[in-house]
């Protein structure tokens, strides 16, 4: 395609007709972004093997323009359309079972995969007290994979041994109760525990000093996962005052280019390592 005919990237009646040929008895949206201008959109701004984010995926149209075009994506969705619409239409491209947007035009003749991730619930609530507690969507496994991910732990829990939710390494893991330890139960996990390994309680509330027990790292619910958040900021964005000075270059500077120059293509490397 040159770019005097992707100038002419389509229309809502384009793009409805695409969506009917890949879902015949759905309705289209009321207003689909036709492939071609998503292909006209990542030519100018990306290069392959560069990532493509579309936080409001819709009926998938940016993701599988960019699958196409040998980009990699993300996109997010809250509605239902995702199950309806965004994954099989991937699915469709995938299996070469997408004849029509931009599939001629990129030579496309399908591969790749993408991995599908569903958004948790949040961890935390407050009770009708206005007190922060763990949410009454979790249950205990779950508590414990959440928590794991918060500690940079892996989630492997160990059938035999009921302290062992997950391990960072093979002589450090975490244990994860909604109880409340004693310190006659903590001396008897440390006693289990060992001087070889460590191990990471997360409990509800424990009652002596914990630190008396050189083998474990008491902490509590909610109040170490509150201490891991950040609240009430209008601006999370990184500090970057701080950064040290760019080094100076070796040779003479070189004339400011008369305006910007695209970046060379990336190496072509396979889209996904996952599968659909």
């Amino acid at each position: 395609m040159t770019w005097s005919e992707a100038a002419d990237c389509g229309d809502n009646e384009e793009a409805k007709k695409e969506i009917l040929a890949l879902f015949e008895d759905q309705e289209p949206f009321a207003t689909p972004k036709p492939e071609r201008l998503m292909w006209r959109i990542l030519h100018i701004a990306t290069d392959p093997g560069d990532w493509v984010l579309d936080s409001f995926a819709g009926s998938g149209t940016t993701g599988a323009a960019a699958h196409k075009m040998g980009r990699r994506w993300i996109m997010v969705e809250l509605g239902e359309h995702c199950h309806t619409h965004v994954i099989p239409r991937l699915r469709k491209v995938i299996d070469a079972q997408d004849s029509g947007g931009v599939t001629g035009v990129t030579g496309w003749k399908g591969g790749g995969g993408f991995r599908y991730f569903r958004l948790a619930p949040s961890l935390l609530e407050k009770d009708r007290w206005g007190n922060w507690v763990v949410s009454k969507a979790y249950n205990g496994a779950m508590l414990a994979e959440a928590l794991c991910k918060l500690e940079g732990f892996t989630y492997a829990p160990n059938e035999t041994v009921y302290w062992q939710h997950g391990l960072s390494t093979e002589r450090d893991f975490i244990y994860v109760t909604t109880q409340s330890l004693s310190r006659q139960r903590l001396a008897a996990l440390s006693e289990e525990v060992g001087d070889a390994r460590s191990l990471l309680v997360y409990c509800m509330a424990f009652r002596g000093g914990a630190t008396a027990f050189a083998n474990l790292t008491v902490k509590k619910i909610p109040n170490a996962i509150l201490q891991r958040c950040e609240w009430g900021r209008d601006d999370y964005s990184l500090q970057v005052a701080a950064l040290p000075p760019a080094p100076e270059a070796a040779g003479p500077p070189s004339a400011a280019p008369a305006e910007r120059r695209r970046r060379a293509p990336a190496p072509a490397l396979p889209l996904f390592d996952g599968s659909a």
